[in-house]
C-alpha cells in the first residue's frame, strides 16, 4: 500500500458518544468539506465488527479526497480495513511491534504525554507524535495533567518528528499552539459536538491559515 501524504493541520478525532443521533459519516463528510486534513477513528466500546463498518464506510469517504484515516489503538482493524494509519497510546501495542506487522507503508502516530516520552517516540520511528494533553478536556481522561505551552515548547525544542496537538483545542486557543511549535491541531468536541461540523471545520481551517501567515 502506498503511503498517503500526511497533512496534520486540522486532525478530527471522532467521538460516537458526542455525535447524538447523527452518524459518525455523516459527520466526517461535513467536517471534510469544511476543510479537515486527517480522520482518526476512535471507538471504545463498538463491536469488532461494527467498528470494522464503520472504518470502511468512512475509508471510502476519504479516498475519494485523499485524506488519510487513521485507527485508534486497534491495528487489526487497521489492517483488516487498509486504513492509512494507526494511532497508539501508552497503554496499546508498542512502536516496535506495530511497524513489524504494518510494515514501512502504514503511518504510525504515538502519543505523548511528557518530554520523555516524545523523545522515545522519536527514537523508536513515530510518523508524527500527538502530544497530550496540551489543555483540560472532558472528552478523554490523561494520566499527566495538562502540558500547557511550556510543555509544547519543551517538547517541539527535544524532538524534529511532526507534532498534532490535541486535548481542549478550541478557535480560542489553537492559533497559540501553533505559534507554539505544533504542526497541526487535533479535535473532538469542537466538530463532532458542533451544531454544523461543516461550518467548525471552516473556521478552525481559517484560524490555522491565518495563524501560519503570523
Amino acid at each position: 500500500m502506498k503511503r498517503r501524504h500526511l497533512d496534520l493541520s486540522l486532525y478530527l478525532v471522532t467521538d460516537q458518544g458526542l455525535a447524538g443521533e447523527r452518524s459518525l459519516h455523516d459527520i466526517v463528510a461535513a467536517a471534510t468539506r469544511g476543510g479537515v486534513t486527517c480522520v482518526q477513528i476512535r471507538e471504545k466500546t463498538a463491536s469488532t465488527g461494527e467498528f470494522i463498518e464503520e472504518a470502511l464506510s468512512i475509508r471510502d469517504l476519504l479516498k475519494k479526497q485523499n485524506i488519510p484515516l487513521i485507527i485508534n489503538d486497534r491495528i487489526d482493524i487497521a489492517l483488516a480495513v487498509k486504513a492509512d494509519g494507526v494511532h497508539l497510546g501508552p497503554s496499546d501495542m508498542p512502536l516496535s511491534m506495530a511497524r513489524s506487522l504494518a510494515g514501512k507503508s502504514m503511518i504510525i502516530g504515538v502519543s505523548a504525554e511528557s518530554v520523555e516520552g516524545a523523545v522515545a517516540a522519536e527514537r523508536e520511528g513515530a510518523d508524527y507524535i500527538a502530544v497530550s494533553p496540551l489543555h483540560r478536556t472532558p472528552t478523554k481522561t490523561y494520566a499527566f495533567p495538562p502540558l500547557g505551552i511550556e510543555g509544547l515548547r519543551s517538547i517541539r525544542t527535544a524532538v524534529r518528528t511532526p507534532l498534532v496537538v490535541i486535548g481542549g483545542l478550541n478557535r480560542e486557543n489553537a492559533a497559540e499552539a501553533l505559534q507554539n511549535g505544533a504542526d497541526g491541531i487535533a479535535v473532538v468536541s469542537a466538530i463532532v459536538a458542533a451544531e454544523d461540523p461543516e461550518e467548525a471545520a471552516r473556521d478552525l481551517r481559517e484560524i490555522i491559515t491565518r495563524a501560519r501567515e503570523k
